[in-house]
């Protein structure tokens, strides 16, 4: 707890010589900083960016989303609210980390009272690693079943299925006719049994469940019927997890080196995948009235007057770019000072948003084939989420000829999608340990990371029970929620309207070079006044909008839903007391002690002196220290 306090978190961290350590494999003589080092490439970094923000959501959500609001009605908010909430809120994330060469936590030496914020990113960042690792364990275990010459749920199998499993209605209840000339309804199976005969036009149907969806409960899952019984480790999906958290930990052993290389398979094989849906679900029958259903001739642009529809396209821009839960500050962090950041910002969120277009043509091509050959409507066929990933799209897979091929495609693609967020996500972590455990973190980088996913697959266990799916949507409500948000609006209010927004910019040409002010106008535009307003809309609307967590149709007991209460208040707690801890170690009176933790401290600033120029001449460089006494707070904040 003491690494946590303002004191020695701001003053006492100190920066090694620049000598490197031999065990210090994740920097090489080339980089800049070579006491945390850099990106090998620009393209390490970029392709790092585009796989932490384009992940599962892109694929299972939007093209929902899109299809829900609209068609292509609702890319017009969309990209009005990239413009004016995601893009801002991104820029801001990637400038102040590469500004400051330093993690979500320790980035907070800029507004001391706000550390709490940094906490609450990691902690969040941290309950979603443990669900989001299960949901690739889930993608793992389909691929695997897909290595088939038939796909195991083509059809309803004796060894797991149901009476209700069916791709079509079937008869439940009909109408006979007996011996005495009376009339009167039956159960069929009843009526099979005695060698009956429904009367026709008498029969009632009963829409069957497929047999994606038969198996994803009762063979991928084995679904319990509640939070309530828990169950037992379905053994196959923790061996599935394992390999998940040996894969991650695998890539990130030797930090951005190790992981900047990975992704250049893990973030453009998905779309080389996508592509070759595309391309195949364009020659498919069907596949136009799909697509017109996502952006269309079934466009409804009346939808416009809809504020639900601009809350989803704030709502999906916001988690879809992955702002504010620390990953973006982390990978930042280790470019080089004079990198353009701006541009970065701009390329990775205009690619992610194209992703996120371009899938939903993957996904309603083959969609639309599905309901064309089942003689169905496209509405009755489009879910969202891990209903669109698990059952319905394997389903439509399963009626294409080649269907195993086209299912390892397109889970091999889930699981490089998910892998890429995951990686930006532990490296989140560790780079936070990096930033106050320097020396540790030199000689222990590998075990370190090792370390992290093992404790991380054991927490994940719970996950993989038969119960487990409940508890993956349960963190998912709670964690991935408000505390996003109101860690987002601190963050802005922060460095915005606290640090000063000016200030931040003088930063950014640091780094950038000098602007014209008509460059920056829309940019303070958007911190100041725009960003905030619509990160507290959608807060407050998600407040009112509240509804208890189900899964399906099945409610959370008390007890669920209170844990759930406890964990985001977990999270966010931190802000708080983090604040009070500042503000009692501070001196003077309780005005001066609040003024005291509202400037940076002294220590904040370009991570290299080489860097600092004129601005940062008096920084306090923590390195040159040979005392590790802990200073007092007064002598902590830049001199007025």
């Amino acid at each position: 707890m003491d690494k946590l306090k303002c004191l020695s978190f701001f003053k006492c961290r100190r920066k090694e010589n620049a000598e490197v350590a031999p065990e210090n494999l994740h920097v090489n003589e080339n980089d800049e900083n070579q006491e945390r080092g850099n990106w090998s490439k620009k393209s390490d970094y970029l392709l790092s960016m585009v796989g932490y923000a384009v992940g599962l959501g892109n694929v299972w959500r939007f093209p929902y989303l899109t299809y829900n609001n609209g068609g292509g009605a609702f890319l017009i908010p969309y990209v009005i609210m990239l413009a004016l909430a995601g893009l801002p809120l991104f820029f801001l994330e990637c400038s102040l980390g590469q500004f400051s060469s330093l993690g979500p936590v320790s980035v907070w030496r800029i507004l001391p009272l706000f550390q709490g914020v940094g906490i609450t990113m990691v902690l969040i960042s941290l309950f979603v690693t443990i669900y989001y690792n299960v949901i690739i364990a889930y993608s793992l275990y389909y691929l695997f079943a897909s290595f088939q010459r038939e796909l195991p749920w083509s059809k309803c199998s004796v060894s797991w299925a149901d009476g209700n499993c069916s791709r079509s209605p079937f008869v439940t209840h009909c109408n006979v006719n007996t011996s005495i000339n009376e009339i009167f309804q039956a159960n069929k199976s009843w009526v099979d049994a005695n060698n009956l005969t429904c009367i026709n036009g008498s029969e009632v149907y009963q829409t069957g469940q497929l047999p994606s969806e038969q198996y994803w409960n009762k063979v991928a899952l084995q679904r319990s019927s509640g939070l309530d019984e828990t169950g037992v480790i379905v053994w196959y999906l923790a061996l599935c997890l394992l390999l998940a958290w040996l894969i991650v930990g695998a890539a990130l052993c030797k930090g951005i080196k190790s992981s900047g290389k990975v992704v250049y398979f893990t973030a453009l094989f998905p779309y080389v995948v996508l592509l070759i849906l595309v391309i195949r679900g364009a020659t498919l029958e069907g596949a136009a009235k799909g697509i017109s259903y996502y952006i269309g001739a079934q466009s409804n642009f009346a939808k416009l007057k809809d504020a639900e529809v601009w809350k989803d396209a704030a709502t999906q821009i916001f988690y879809s770019l992955s702002v504010a839960w620390g990953g973006l500050v982390a990978l930042s962090s280790y470019n080089k000072f004079k990198n353009n950041c701006y541009s970065d910002a701009i390329v990775v969120c205009v690619t992610n948003c194209l992703t996120s277009v371009f899938a939903g043509f993957a996904i309603f091509s083959i969609l639309g084939h599905m309901a064309h050959i089942s003689g169905k409507e496209v509405t009755q066929v489009v879910k969202s989420g891990f209903d669109l990933a698990f059952i319905a799209y394997p389903e439509a897979l399963a009626q294409l000829p080649g269907g195993p091929f086209w299912s390892v495609l397109f889970f091999f693609m889930l699981l490089t999608l998910g892998l890429d967020s995951q990686f930006a996500s532990i490296e989140t972590i560790t780079t936070t340990i990096q930033d106050l455990f320097p020396k540790v973190m030199k000689k222990m980088r590998a075990p370190i990371t090792l370390g992290c996913c093992l404790v991380l697959f054991f927490l994940g266990l719970i996950c993989v029970t038969q119960a487990g799916i409940y508890w993956v949507n349960l963190i998912d409500h709670f964690c991935a929620g408000w505390g996003i948000l109101i860690a987002a609006i601190l963050e802005i209010i922060g460095v915005i309207w606290i640090y000063g927004g000016n200030r931040f910019i003088d930063d950014i040409e640091m780094m950038i070079g000098a602007k014209r002010w008509i460059f920056w106008l829309w940019w303070r535009t958007c911190w100041f006044v725009i960003t905030p307003i619509l990160l507290m809309s959608i807060l407050i609307w998600s407040v009112i909008q509240f509804r208890r967590p189900k899964y399906g149709q099945i409610p959370y007991p008390n007890w669920g839903v209170a844990l759930g209460w406890c964990m985001i208040t977990f999270c966010i707690i931190w802000i708080p007391i983090m604040a009070i801890i500042n503000i009692i170690q501070a001196k003077g009176n309780i005005f001066q002690r609040i003024a005291t933790c509202c400037r940076p401290a002294a220590n904040w600033g370009p991570y290299l002196e080489k860097h600092r120029g004129e601005r940062y001449e008096n920084m306090v460089d923590s390195k040159k220290e040979t005392n590790h006494e802990i200073p007092n707070i007064s002598d902590s904040r830049k001199p007025e």
